[in-house]
This record gives structure tokens, sequence and C-alpha cells, in this order.
């Protein structure tokens, strides 16, 4: 693995796996500061890939079709994420078109693509599960830039322009700081002659805020046509870098994350038969993380579920979590990373996250080493520090 500078200044790694056939490259790009509208960033991503002014979207689509090359361009919280996937003899061209994608787009079908991402917002919505998400993270984040949920989206979409849109892309290209990751056995020359001419990386202050800290509060909907109540506690945790985050990553596995043999699966699904679906999530941003439980169950069994959520995190407070179950919980973890990190571009994608949040293109061997250090003193301390009365608690339900 070796690192380096392109001419403009984007950071670049290069993994070296020898005789794979196929080579992955990911560009992140920062957001540094919130849109004006919600759905704003992200009717500028849905367009990238409609047409430059080299190719039409139909002929660019052909073009990646007919070379099997994956193309694909992501919005997220704190970045935008352009990536590909192509077979090695096909890696100068699939330079060649992502150059001409961020430099060239055109956003030609701007109203087309904003009908289009309603209907699919919409048909989202109808989803109770999506429904429910969409309740929290709107309740959780409030007026912030992170909280521009499906809903806020529906709701200010149309006040966006096709101008807005260029506008913010032309301000995130030329304001942020790019992290790009080669992971492959192909000619990494080519990066400079393709890449080097984007706009350089910059380092500037992002104006993306701290969210308000959380303080007891319950939302609900009432879905006439739910078949089942959905139920979703959340708390503020650290997020990734911290000296807490490799705690907080045990914790989720022990408590939601590790499926059959996770505590909250076998205390509310196997011994008191509460739950279709009970699991736990820590989803990290640059700017905060949230640490949250799920359960789907009967509309009658709310307030048992509840109490059983609550059942759990007092005893992982009180009670310090075994060595045994401690070190399967770190074995559990460093597996699925393991899992999660096989292809190129896996290996690709991760290391240019890491990258772009601030950290090592390798973080994950200091994870490791990390999870290794955790006591079961340090996840009852983390336990008692931010499982407080301070949560947002959501529910679905009939």
């Amino acid at each position: 693995m070796r690192e380096f500078k392109l001419k403009n200044n984007i950071n670049v790694c290069v993994k070296e796996n020898k005789n794979t056939p196929r080579a992955a490259l990911t560009l992140n790009i920062s957001i540094n500061k919130p849109e004006k509208f919600a759905g704003e960033y992200a009717i500028m991503n849905r367009l990238l890939l409609k047409g430059t002014k080299t190719y039409s979207s139909e002929e660019l689509s052909t073009i990646l079709d007919e070379n099997a090359i994956d193309l694909s361009c992501e919005m997220k919280s704190d970045y935008l994420r352009i990536r590909f996937v192509c077979l090695n003899e096909d890696f100068e061209r699939a330079l060649s078109l992502l150059n001409d994608i961020i430099l060239n787009s055109t956003f030609e079908e701007f109203e087309k693509e904003k009908e289009k991402m309603k209907g699919e917002l919409t048909a989202e919505l109808d989803s109770a599960k999506v429904k429910l998400s969409d309740l929290f993270t709107r309740t959780v984040y409030k007026t912030h830039f992170y909280g521009h949920s499906y809903t806020k989206v529906l709701e200010e979409i149309d006040d966006v322009t096709k101008e807005d849109a260029i506008n913010s892309y032309r301000d995130i290209l030329n304001n942020s700081t790019k992290t790009l990751v080669l992971v492959g056995d192909v000619d990494s020359d080519l990066l400079e002659q393709y890449l080097g001419k984007i706009p350089e990386s910059k380092g500037g202050e992002s104006l993306i805020e701290v969210p308000q800290a959380l303080k007891q509060e319950y939302s609900e909907i009432i879905k006439e046509d739910a078949n089942q109540a959905q139920i979703l506690q959340g708390w503020f945790v650290p997020t990734i870098g911290s000296n807490d985050y490799p705690a907080i990553m045990l914790l989720n596995v022990i408590l939601g994350a590790s499926g059959l043999s996770s505590r909250l699966f076998l205390e509310l699904r196997e011994k008191k038969g509460l739950a279709y679906t009970v699991r736990t999530a820590y989803e990290t941003r640059r700017k905060s993380a949230v640490f949250s439980i799920y359960i789907g169950t009967e509309p009658s069994n709310i307030q048992t579920s509840i109490k059983g959520f609550k059942e759990e995190i007092d005893k992982i407070k009180t009670i310090p979590v075994s060595e045994e179950e401690l070190k399967n919980a770190v074995n559990n973890l460093i597996g699925k990373q393991q899992f999660l990190t096989e292809t190129n571009a896996q290996q690709s994608n991760i290391m240019a996250y890491y990258s772009i949040m601030g950290k090592p293109y390798n973080y994950r061997e200091e994870i490791v080493k990390a999870l290794h250090q955790v006591t079961p003193q340090k996840l009852q301390e983390c336990a008692n520090k931010y499982f407080t009365d301070d949560y947002v608690l959501s529910v679905i339900k009939p």
C-alpha cells in the first residue's frame, strides 16, 4: 500500500492486489456546508450520471453496460462518493468516463429526475419501517442538516431549481477535501492523467454544526394499514475516532447486532416472544452518531417491548459483561469486518471512507487493536455514560 498526492493535492492510496481481474476506485468529496433546501444534494447526485457534454444519458448508460463498468454516485451526509469497478483492461476507459462525469455533467434531465425522485420517495414511505426511520430521523435531528429525511425532502424539493443543483455541485467540487483509493492490479500512473485536472483538494473548515443535545422525546404516527407496531429508540453517542468508539461498536454487537446470539434477540424474541424483528444499530456521521434499538411487534406489546429495552439496557449498565461474551463480541466484529473487506471494491470503499472522515487509510488495523483492549469495565462505563434518559422514542402503530 502506498500513499501520494496528485498535482491538485488529492490524497491517493493505492493498494496493489496482484492477479485480481477487476480494479476498484473510490473518490470521496467532502460536504462542508448544509444544503439550502432538503433534497438539493440528492437531486444533484442523481443528475451526475444523466449525461455529459460528450455523451447523452442513453449513450453513457450504453457504454457502461457494454464494458461492464459499474459506476455509481452516492450522496452521503458528509461526502459525495463516486466509485467504479471494472475489468483491468477497461480501467483507462473507466477513468476517462469518470473524468468526463466529474467535469462535464450537464444536469439536462432535471425536471424529469425530480419527478422520478418524488415518486420513489413517496413509494418508499408507504413502508412502515421506512416511515418509522423517517420520523425518528426528523425527531433526533430536528432542524439540522442531518435531519433532511424523505418527508423533509418531499416538502422542499419543489423549491430546488436546476441552477441550485448546478451551483451546489460547483461549490462542493471547488471547496472540498478529496480522497481517492485504488485497489487492484492496474497502472496507477493513469490517475494523474485523468484525475489530476479536476479542482484541487482543499481542507476547508466544515460549516455543518454539531447537532443539539437530545432531550427525552416521544413521537408517533398512526398508520391505518399497518399490521404491526414498530418502535425505534435512540441516543446520541460519540462518532468514529472517539476513544469510546470501539466500546460502542462492541455494545452494539452484544445488545442486538449479532443476530441470533444478541441479548435483545434472545430475551425479547426467543424467551418472551415479543418480536418479529429486534436489532440495534450504530450509525456514525462526522458530527454525530446515533445508537438505536428497533423492534417490530404486536400493537398490544408496545409498552412491554419498551420495558424490555430498558431492562436490557439496565443489565448492561449494572452487571459487567463476562470475559467470554466480550471475547465473542470482539471475534464477531472482527469476522464481520474481514467478510466486508474481501473484494477490491469493499476495500476501496472502506479505506476511502476512513480517509474522508479524517482517519488513516488503514484505520481498520487501529480499530482491531483497540477492540482487543476494551474491558468489561469500559463497556459498563460507556453504557452508563451514554444510555441515559435523554433519548428519542418513535413509534408507528395501527
